[in-house]
């Protein structure tokens, strides 16, 4: 437990260097147009770092970093491994005012430390695709190079529509882009909602059971184990999937519905009844230490055994839980029946109790549902473009326009901008670390799957990453703010709205992006359109070297440390 403490409280203290160290991606270009002073200009950022709690819901970059290595190979020390090496590259780069990027710093130390930890454990020829989610990584390398990208077209886009004569034009090309948005946002809502609900049916899992039974089956036809085992998967699959159609059907309806008005349809209708007794054996059994068990299964074989048969006898919890759903059993009697098919610790007998008093499968449902409502963001698209129009309007139409004016308007946006992107970076990077934090807390085995993080976890993190952008980072202030390219306010404008949809975008994807990647590409886009010899390439080309690097360097510092950890720490 004490490791636990130890890696959690690292981990904040990364979050909070990751503050200090991003602070300039969300008030460089605020603080070279005169904006803000620096001190008002973090307070600003914090504060709006700590603003994305409320708004971001669905924890997906966090979920994805969390899985960034198979469960396997995740002990507490090689998170312990990774977070010592990001926090150290981190603060060199701070030190030298690199604008390197955190969030690959993390990734790369949590991936290069597991794959020192399974290659001590099974051998230096064991494939390192067994070991880290290559997927997750390849996408990660690929939005290395596609967050910039994409950041600097937006910028470009943005600077060429503000500059046009028409307003009229404007207006409309605002409207058309705004409207596309919502539709794609929605796109990310509904896709993100049908997951949580495969997940939640367990029809996820039975697909992947059929898909790979199937593989079995199909390279060995006579092997009757195998036949016996995809038939089962497929009878599974085959009773969930009805109830499934019917609650994606609602759930297709979401904005009519609601979370809590589909969760009780389904109820009412008996869809959940199926697996009732199966979600709450799993919070049984948790209760009871199975997944303490589960993750000391993986260095000792004697507890391995143990929990062989722990993981096979538990599942007989179904049938007493069934009975007291259909108030055949009281709860002493369930506890009893529970307590004779497999023990229940002393100590956990009222946690246990507490937990089937409490649990209810609608609520359950509504609240797996409700984290991919992503109506917050899309709102606040609509109004930043309705913002943008009136002030437009009111600039050009309403008033006489001279370059003052101008001036002074684009001066006042880059507070909006600018608050959108510290939101954007505090969703984005806080959850880093809350799923370093997680992927920790399911190796201890407090929890089985992300979906069960506590609520201190991402108050913490968005409470740390606000207290380090206060601290500032001057440094790197500098090389973003003046180096790359001079900003004016309404390039500042068109660079921090540019990185603040990138990152939402990326968000909903579940993608961990760099948000230094983000507005550096923002910053290049807007210098960009004035000339391409704006942009002092000679600094960008230096940048594009420590992005590069970041990901090997910070698994190469992992490996070392979890090799000099391991005469320590058994």
């Amino acid at each position: 437990m004490t490791l636990v403490i130890v890696i959690i409280a690292l981990a904040l203290i990364f979050d909070y260097i990751n503050g200090f160290h991003d602070a300039a991606n969300s008030i460089a270009t605020v603080v070279s147009t005169k904006v803000l002073t620096p001190f008002q200009a973090v307070v600003w950022a914090a504060f709006f770092n700590c603003v994305a709690f409320f708004i971001f819901k669905d924890h997906a970059v966090a979920n994805t970093i969390s899985k960034t290595v198979n469960k396997e190979f995740i002990t507490l020390p090689v998170i312990l491994a990774g977070l010592i090496a990001a926090i150290f590259w981190n603060l060199l780069t701070w030190w030298y005012g690199i604008p390197s990027s955190s969030s690959h710093t993390l990734i790369g130390g949590f991936a290069g430390a597991a794959i020192a930890h399974a290659l001590s454990q099974k051998g230096i020829s064991y494939s390192w695709g067994k070991i880290v989610e290559s997927d997750i990584i390849l996408s990660t390398v690929l939005f290395i190079f596609l967050a910039p990208i994409i950041g600097m077209g937006i910028s470009i886009f943005i600077t060429i529509v503000t500059i046009m004569r028409n307003v009229w034009a404007r207006l409309g090309i605002i409207a058309v882009v705004t409207f596309l948005t919502v539709l794609l946002f929605d796109h990310f809502e509904s896709s993100k909602m049908d997951e949580n609900l495969q997940k939640f049916l367990k029809v996820d899992k039975y697909k992947k059971e059929v898909k790979e039974t199937l593989a079995k089956k199909e390279a060995n036809p006579s092997d009757t184990v195998v036949l016996k085992a995809y038939n089962t998967a497929k009878e599974k699959l085959d009773k969930a999937l009805p109830n499934y159609n019917k609650i994606n059907a609602l759930v297709t309806d979401f904005d009519k519905f609601g979370a809590k008005g589909i969760a009780k349809q389904a109820s009412d209708n008996g869809w959940l009844k199926d697996i009732e007794a199966s979600k709450l054996k799993d919070d049984v059994r948790n209760s009871n230490d199975f997944l303490v068990l589960e993750a000391k299964a993986t260095s000792d074989e004697k507890i391995k055994a143990e929990y062989s048969i722990a993981k096979d006898v538990t599942e007989k919890y179904k049938d007493p839980l069934k009975q007291y759903f259909n108030k055949e059993l009281s709860l002493d009697s369930t506890m009893a029946a529970l307590n004779a098919i497999y023990p229940i610790a002393e100590v956990n007998k009222a946690k246990v109790k507490k937990k089937i008093e409490g649990f209810s499968i609608e609520k359950a449902l509504a609240k797996d549902i409700d984290k991919a409502d992503n109506s917050m963001i899309v709102w606040g698209i609509i109004f930043t473009s309705i913002l943008f129009s009136l002030v437009y309007l009111y600039v050009e139409k309403i008033r006489t326009p001279t370059a003052f004016k101008v001036a002074n308007m684009f001066k006042k946006l880059q507070l909006f901008s600018s608050a959108a992107f510290s939101i954007g970076h505090g969703g984005n990077d806080a959850q880093k670390v809350m799923g370093i934090i997680g992927a920790a807390l399911i190796a201890n085995g407090n929890m089985q799957n992300f979906s069960d993080l506590p609520n201190w976890v991402p108050a913490a993190c968005y409470l740390a990453i606000g207290l380090g952008t206060m601290s500032g980072g001057w440094k790197i202030i500098k090389t973003m703010g003046t180096k790359i390219t001079k900003v004016t306010p309404l390039e500042g404008v068109a660079a921090e709205t540019a990185g603040a949809f990138t990152l939402f975008f990326t968000g909903q994807m579940g993608i961990p992006v760099s948000t230094t990647h983000t507005i550096t590409g923002s910053i290049i886009g807007v210098g960009a359109t004035k000339r391409l010899s704006a942009v002092r390439w000679g600094v960008t080309v230096n940048l594009l070297w420590a992005w590069v690097l970041t990901i090997p360097v910070s698994g190469l510092l992992a490996a070392v440390v979890y090799y000099i950890m391991s005469f320590f720490i058994k």
